[in-house]
């Protein structure tokens, strides 16, 4: 291979870009598709019989615990509360009567004008009343819980669906209890997949406990981060813990279900999405990477070509490993554990074609103007 062409009739070093072999704190990390899960999620279902008379939300609308959604017209309701507060009052008439009544058999039964079963008549006539009135009295109660319930509010915060009745239909009509609408809780979201049961197990073990602490026993005490993204990011930008993993395995797919807790206090995420997840295999641990393109091949053996300080360029052979999102590749460290490259020495990253072993070349550095 020539180099540029000089006026004394030599041969310039070919012009290549170096750069340094990087050192970063990697994690292992398994690969998985899940899906987003709502938290909870409540049916929305009226508890009295009535007309819809007005609807208190937009479809889709985030709303808050206790928030008025529907609202049955309270007439009827109201109704039914002064027709039995009005029972209730003649009722304790009544008592007052009986017990005038019981006072005056009290004094005809000494003088022997009434006999003894006619006055405990009287008297177990005016001691009912006071059982029927507190029956007249629950009655209200239960007309003013009606009442109660003939506005509907949202059990949990979230976002609500489209409403399935509106004003003017009747709710619970016949003994049904036709769904009104229904509510997805938004914050936390569940991140829920599937790994088979080695995995987990290495999950578990992933995180040790500090000395003298006891090994937690479930996901959730362990505190296991987990990073996803959806279809529509670059990588995996979110992260969130670990909290459950079902109580056994699938026979037919070898599989357990595990699930994650994210919060989503902006509501962006949407439950039933597809994502993709990455979960740590082990802890941290510092590696040296270099661009995959400056591997290059000869047989079964991988090199990079190294630059000294005289700017002469050798050969240093590498194992590579993991493939990382940027384009870096991984490199081991040899059967010393000493690494293949280090990062203060000098790889050429582009123009590997222009470059020859044992020949100088002219680096041109990062950020900096071309050496001679």
């Amino acid at each position: 291979m020539r180099g540029i062409a000089r006026a004394d009739g030599g041969s310039a070093a070919a012009q290549v870009d170096v750069g340094h072999p990087v050192s970063r704190e990697l994690t292992d990390e398994d690969d998985y598709n899940g899906w987003l899960q709502a938290s909870a999620v409540v049916e929305v279902r009226a508890r009295v019989r009535g007309h819809i008379q007005k609807v208190h939300f937009q479809d889709g609308d985030l709303v808050k615990a206790g928030q008025l959604l529907f609202e049955l017209d309270p007439r009827p309701f109201q109704v039914q509360i002064d027709q039995a507060i009005a029972r209730s009052k003649a009722m304790e008439a009544q008592k007052v009567a009986a017990v005038k009544e019981l006072a005056r058999y009290a004094e005809l039964i000494k003088t022997g004008s009434v006999s003894k079963s006619d006055y405990e008549k009287i008297q177990a006539d005016a001691e009912s009343y006071d059982a029927q009135i507190v029956a007249k009295q629950e009655e209200v109660k239960q007309y003013q819980l009606d009442l109660e319930f003939s506005k509907i509010t949202a059990a949990i915060a979230g976002r609500i669906s489209r409403a399935e009745l509106t004003e003017g239909n009747l709710v619970n009509a016949g003994g049904s209890d036709p769904l009104l609408t229904t509510i997805v809780a938004s914050d936390p979201i569940y991140v829920s997949f599937s790994v088979d049961e080695r995995s987990l197990q290495r999950y578990m073990k992933a995180r040790r406990p500090a000395e003298g602490q006891e090994a937690p026993t479930s996901l959730r005490e362990r505190k296991s981060p987990f990073r996803f993204g959806l279809d529509s990011d670059q990588g995996y930008p979110h992260s969130g813990l670990l909290d459950f993993a079902d109580n056994r395995v699938d026979a037919d797919t070898g599989t357990i279900e595990l699930r994650g807790v994210v919060d989503n206090k902006q509501g962006v995420f949407v439950a039933g999405s597809r994502v993709r997840v990455r979960v740590p295999v082990r802890e941290p641990y510092a590696a040296v990477v270099v661009p995959d393109t400056a591997i290059l091949s000869d047989q079964d053996k991988r090199y990079v070509l190294v630059v000294d300080d005289k700017n002469v360029v050798s050969r240093r052979d590498v194992m590579p490993d993991e493939l990382l999102d940027d384009g870096m590749r991984v490199v081991l460290p040899d059967a010393s554990g000493k690494a293949a490259v280090a990062p203060e020495e000098w790889i050429i990253v582009d123009g590997l074609q222009r470059a020859r072993i044992n020949y100088p070349v002219e680096p041109v550095k990062p950020s900096a103007s071309p050496q001679s």
